[in-house]
């Protein structure tokens, strides 16, 4: 079985057609509502989450995996390809943020405290990571792109959200420092400077353990096996890193604020929660207007949401052009054990330390903000611990 799509037996041209299809017509349905009811930006928000599912997919773009290799075999393509994406990133926000607007539209970075609050979330996420087989993104496109056992770890993530939430007020009064934006310390120009030193820095370190242990570093840039490889994949590493830099790139231009996945998971959690007689307007987490809001507002509305609900379809989608698309629901006990346990701790870590992967790690560290650098240390901790225990559950 395929770790990414659940291929079982060959078996995947069975289900491609229909679910091609169902997908396509279901892309085009939600992109025609949102613009009809909720604007263009919406549908164009849509548009760009459904493109970030087809790149992730096919350019196998996990920030899992790639921490994963490091820990077990020293291989670091995947954690060179994400500081490049991340320096690319820096060089347009910067000067886009430090502007303050374009077109209309206020222009603000993830920026955030460096306090305990970071650390503690960040190292429970990284180990839910490698136990729940994947992070915010990686969660969404793997179950997109039809993983089974996936779907369990994000029904765990939704979970682990709310409680996140409910426990948000505990978090808020931790040891810590104020936020610290590069940009803001030392200009547009340091603070673009600073962080391609760290980016630089962490390229070389990885790239130097690589090849002590391997003689030779694996290149981030593969080309692709055949024309067609760009619509049916795999795309190279590289390609994929530059696409979901356009993706942020693209959503801060659309929405005024940078890529974010799991509060989204939180506010569907929420929502669910209300029909059980969980009142989660009396949580502290909730009672901020903007999130009053969104409680009471379509989940159309939310901008998270819709790119969420964007990158699973787009990753159904390029597994159907893959011809990898067959789930299997034949999943060891103990694997759904270690989706759930992961999960949970991934939707939690996340809600406590001021984001995920992408909301916290990718886009806070693109925003130059320190928090961002923080969290992928303490996140990294947590998923060396998490690959070393994955032999407890049956996981490679």
């Amino acid at each position: 079985m395929s770790t990414a799509t659940g291929v079982v037996n060959g078996r995947a041209g069975d289900f491609n057609r229909p679910a091609m299809l169902l997908a396509a017509a279901g892309a085009a349905c939600i992109c025609i509502y949102l613009a009809v009811f909720h604007g263009w930006r919406q549908a164009a928000l849509f548009a760009v989450g459904f493109g970030a599912g087809i790149a992730l997919y096919h350019a196998a773009f996990g920030f899992t995996a790639a921490w994963r290799e490091v820990a077990s075999s020293g291989r670091s393509a995947g954690l060179r390809a994400q500081m490049i994406m991340m320096a690319v990133t820096v060089l347009v926000f910067t000067p886009l943020i430090a502007q303050g607007e374009i077109g209309g539209i206020a222009l603000r970075g993830n920026v955030s405290p460096l306090n305990l609050a970071v650390i503690c979330g960040a190292f429970i996420f990284g180990l839910g990571m490698q136990l729940g087989g994947g992070c915010a993104s990686g969660t969404l496109f793997t179950a997109g792109g039809g993983n089974a056992r996936m779907l369990i770890t994000l029904a765990a993530f939704i979970v682990g959200s709310v409680i996140g939430t409910w426990h948000w007020s505990l978090w808020q009064d931790v040891p810590g420092f104020e936020p610290v934006s590069l940009s803001a310390s030392f200009g547009v120009g340091g603070g673009i400077l600073f962080s391609m030193l760290l980016f630089g820095a962490v390229w070389l370190i990885a790239a130097r353990h690589e090849k002590s242990r391997h003689g030779a570093i694996e290149r981030e840039w593969q080309p692709a096996s055949s024309s067609r490889a760009w619509l049916t994949g795999p795309w190279p590493l590289l390609a994929g890193a530059l696409a979901l830099a356009l993706v942020n790139i693209a959503t801060l231009l659309l929405a005024g604020r940078p890529w974010g996945v799991t509060s989204g998971f939180a506010l569907w959690g929420a929502k669910l929660a209300a029909p059980l007689g969980i009142d989660v307007t009396q949580w502290a987490y909730w009672q901020r207007p903007n999130l009053q809001a969104a409680l009471e507002a379509n989940v159309f509305n939310d901008i998270t949401s819709v790119m969420n609900f964007g990158i699973m379809l787009g990753a159904l989608v390029a597994a159907t052009l893959a011809h990898k698309f067959a789930p299997s629901f034949r999943i060891p006990a103990r694997s759904v054990l270690a989706a759930v346990i992961g999960g949970l701790m991934l939707g939690y870590g996340a809600r406590i330390a001021f984001g995920c992967n992408i909301g916290a790690y990718f886009s806070g560290i693109s925003s130059t903000s320190m928090h961002g650098w923080l969290w992928f240390v303490a996140a990294f901790g947590g998923s060396v611990l998490g690959t070393r225990m994955r032999p407890l559950f049956g996981l490679r």
